[in-house]
């Protein structure tokens, strides 16, 4: 049994990936030899929506600035998707070397500090160009330094069975001793390069009664009449996977890049995902519970790691350290 510590947890989708034992569009990803020891994030629905679907032995709701190493118990993996807004390609205006930039840090000085025998960090693919590679390089040189050979690949979610073309980067860690012994990590082999779940999997009737979910005329009209018209009102054909979605899915605006159902091209009829269609582009399987308003759920949902996507990652983690 491998013991893992989860930072940046959110609402628990590398979580979820990490134990396995879920079903997801007709098919079960078996359990994992692992225990979740400790969970933390800073969003306390986050947490909630945590508490309903995992048993954590310690689970706390805080600042990962503020967390001492001491007070995590030793384990074997260690998981985190650190912030990545601040990366992110969407809006450039950002700076990508804010404080929310840096937590990448604080990741590093856990990892380094309890010298799991892997990590796993997730972020967008921004983190790779932005600066023209420096911050990259920047991540890469402080986890090496900590003690680990690192290996990272660049992942599309649609290419592991998710109904969505998520692409984000995902570095593993390996703690030299036990690289030394195993020698270089694969990242698992596609399961879905040529074959893509189509949308239609979450979203399984296009027209449904709730007027809430529907967009205004204004908000037609407002898109319609934006300067810049480009990636706007992002429709979505339900015969392909989803564009990736965000944390923004409670939005009243069509004037985003954030992908949309188109109900009726005639009268002009938008609606957004519903949050069980947008758990189910992440690969949440329909049992999965959140906490909190329906705004929370979409923020949580957006910020998640594909379930299906890290359950694929965890599992080759694991044949490697068996070997």
């Amino acid at each position: 049994m491998y013991n893992v510590v989860s930072l940046f947890a959110g609402c628990g989708g590398s979580d979820l990936g990490t134990l396995g034992g879920f079903n997801f569009n007709g098919k079960y990803y078996e359990e994992h030899p692992c225990k979740l020891i400790y969970a933390c994030d800073i969003d306390q629905k986050a947490i909630d929506t945590h508490k309903l679907n995992f048993f954590t032995e310690k689970l706390e709701c805080t600042d990962i600035c503020e967390v001492q190493s001491a007070d995590i118990p030793n384990h074997d993996i260690l998981t985190g998707g650190f912030p990545c807004q601040s990366f992110s390609t969407v809006n450039p205006t950002k700076n990508p070397f804010d404080e929310r930039g840096k937590l990448y840090i604080q990741m590093a000085r856990i990892v380094k500090d309890k010298q799991p025998k892997v990590f796993i960090a997730e972020n967008v693919k921004g983190l790779m160009t932005l600066s023209k590679g420096e911050i990259f390089r920047n991540v890469i040189s402080t986890f090496e330094k900590a003690g680990y050979k690192l290996f990272h690949s660049l992942i599309n979610a649609a290419d592991y069975g998710v109904p969505q073309k998520r692409q984000r980067v995902i570095i593993i860690g390996i703690r030299y001793d036990i690289w030394k012994n195993n020698g270089d990590f694969s990242f698992p082999n596609k399961t879905n390069e040529n074959n893509w779940v189509p949308l239609s999997v979450a979203v399984q009737k296009l027209n449904i009664e709730e007027k809430k979910y529907y967009f205004s005329e204004r908000a037609v009209q407002g898109m319609k009449n934006a300067k810049n018209n480009m990636k706007r009102g992002l429709a979505q054909n339900l015969d392909e996977p989803c564009l990736t979605i965000t944390s923004h899915l409670a939005k009243v605006s069509l004037n985003s890049r954030d992908p949309v159902l188109l109900v009726n091209p005639e009268k002009e009829l938008y609606r957004r995902f519903t949050p069980l269609e947008a758990a189910r582009i992440q690969s949440f399987p329909d049992d999965f519970k959140f906490a909190g308003t329906e705004t929370s759920a979409y923020r949580q949902i957006g910020n998640a790691i594909p379930p299906v996507m890290f359950w694929h990652i965890i599992n080759s983690v694991i044949e490697y350290l068996n070997e």
